[in-house]
């Protein structure tokens, strides 16, 4: 006599798996995104001590985020400042004594949670 699983059974294996992922998958997205966020802080922050070393060596604030990677050593390793970083896009306002620089999810809610600007100082509102 052959020993097999009946239709049933296996349809209630299927509910069970089917019942798991519909628990694991919205958290596992919600996990994405607040790592997304923390990335987003993360980088502020690096660029903000980027835009103080300059100020520190320099006197002033530079004109443009291009004077951070091509200096020569690089206050920035990066430019995060062209395309996508981590669900995010990043634009900078600078001038000799002030900056901003804002991190924006580029889907609202799926890639972040919301839009972070650091100010002059490394202030993060």
């Amino acid at each position: 006599m052959k020993s097999a699983f009946t239709l049933v059974e296996v349809m209630m294996v299927a509910a069970i798996i089917a019942i798991i992922a519909a628990i694991a998958i919205p958290n596992i997205l919600r996990v994405r995104v607040s790592a997304n966020d923390a990335m987003a802080q993360s980088t502020l922050k690096a660029v903000a001590a980027a835009l103080e070393n300059y100020m520190v060596v320099k006197g002033f604030y530079p004109d443009s985020t291009d004077d951070l990677i091509g200096d020569t050593p690089p206050y920035l390793n990066k430019d995060y400042f062209a395309g996508t970083h981590a669900g995010f896009t990043y634009v900078a306002t600078l001038s000799q004594y002030s900056y901003s620089v804002e991190a924006s999810p580029v889907i609202e809610g799926q890639s972040g949670t919301t839009t972070l600007t650091m100010t002059t100082g490394g202030v993060v509102n």
